[in-house]
């Protein structure tokens, strides 16, 4: 069954913006105002050639783009579909996933994937401060909305800061810094993050439930106590068709 046709502006033939990247915006218009919602079914490639008088290349292209970014989605055989929106995080101040999650009406979850010491490297060692022989916790996990995958996340924990490892268990049912509060007495007042974009390693791909090759942002995050010591590096993978994050300028 062929998708719901909606009515939208004609495309500018004459204009230097590139055909596909005007249809584009076409359909992610008709999508936030809302004449397509979650799982409905688009117009196929040859609806858009015929509606705006383009080449198969071109439709083809706008919606592989919005595949790529997390608009759209395929099923093989069915058709392409408008996908859930992203959650979105501003980063105009200190947050916590699950606390977004939970404001949002999603249920976050953790699945912990490896809590073990390991020997740090050069550039976590850099970022907590430590000296050459100290060790670290390595707490790896899967953080996770309404049961889907949003995040590999690989927290790096200097040994001194956490007496008990058995106690880091608890994430999940608690968040990690709420659990540096109430065990360690460690009080998480500011973090730095750096983003970067990346695609998605196989390994990834099997934790995340999306395909390999695909957009995500490397997220690096230190976290500091009260006295502005270094007490987590973290090294995150954030779905790029999940997640969006944005800041304010004034």
């Amino acid at each position: 069954m062929e998708g719901r046709l909606i009515l939208m502006k004609p495309l500018q033939h004459e204009s230097v913006i590139p055909l596909y990247h005007q249809l584009m915006e076409r359909l992610k218009g008709s999508i936030e105002e809302g004449n397509w919602t979650l799982g409905d079914k688009i117009p196929s490639e040859n609806q858009l050639m015929d509606q705006f008088g383009v080449s198969r290349n071109t439709a083809k292209k706008a919606i592989e783009e919005l595949v790529q970014e997390g608009i759209l989605y395929r099923i093989q055989g069915k058709g392409t579909f408008v996908a859930k929106p992203k959650l979105q995080q501003s980063l105009m101040g200190f947050y916590s996933f699950s606390k977004v999650l939970k404001e949002k009406g999603m249920n976050p979850t953790d699945i912990i994937l490896k809590i073990e010491e390991v020997k740090p490297t050069a550039k976590i060692r850099e970022a907590l401060l430590l000296g050459e022989d100290e060790n670290v916790i390595e707490m790896k996990r899967l953080r996770c909305a309404n049961d889907e995958p949003y995040i590999l996340e690989s927290s790096f924990i200097p040994k001194n800061v956490v007496s008990d490892t058995d106690q880091l268990k608890k994430v999940g049912e608690i968040s990690l810094y709420d659990l540096f509060s109430q065990q360690f007495n460690i009080v998480v007042t500011k973090a730095k993050e750096a983003f970067e974009p990346v695609l998605i390693r196989a390994e990834e791909s099997e934790y995340l439930q999306t395909e390999e090759g695909r957009p995500a942002l490397l997220l690096e995050r230190t976290a500091y106590d009260i006295n502005g010591m270094p007490v987590e590096f973290c090294i995150s993978i954030v779905r790029g068709d999940r997640c969006r994050f944005y800041t304010e300028l004034t």
